[in-house]
C-alpha cells in the first residue's frame, strides 16, 4: 500500500539523515532560528500564563505539553519552516540515490 511505501521512505531519509549528522545539524539550525526569532521567549511567556491560569499546584508537566505543544507548533514562522524543507530537499538531491 502507499501508506507502507510512504513509511519506510520516511524511515529511510529519517536514518540517511542520522547517519550523515544531517539530524543533529539540522536540530541546531532549528534551535539557533527559534530563539533568534523569539520563538522561545513567547513559548516561555505561554508556559507562565497556562501556569497562573490553573494554578502552579493545578498545573503537571501533561498540561503544560498539551498546552504548548500546538502553540509552539503554530508559532513556527514560515521562513524558519521553509528554510529547513529547503535544507531537506537539498539533502535529498546529494542523497537522490535512495
Amino acid at each position: 500500500s502507499t501508506m507502507n511505501k510512504d513509511a519506510q521512505m520516511r524511515a529511510t531519509i529519517n536514518q540517511k539523515l542520522i547517519e550523515t549528522g544531517e539530524r543533529e545539524r539540522l536540530k541546531e539550525l532549528l534551535r539557533a532560528k527559534l530563539i533568534e526569532c523569539g520563538w522561545k521567549d513567547q513559548l516561555k511567556a505561554h508556559c507562565k500564563d497556562v501556569i497562573k491560569e490553573k494554578g502552579l499546584e493545578h498545573v503537571t508537566v501533561d498540561d503544560l505539553v498539551a498546552e504548548i505543544t500546538p502553540k509552539g507548533r503554530a508559532l513556527v514562522p514560515d521562513s524558519v519552516k521553509k528554510e529547513l524543507l529547503q535544507r531537506i530537499r537539498t539533502f535529498l538531491a546529494q542523497h537522490a540515490s535512495l
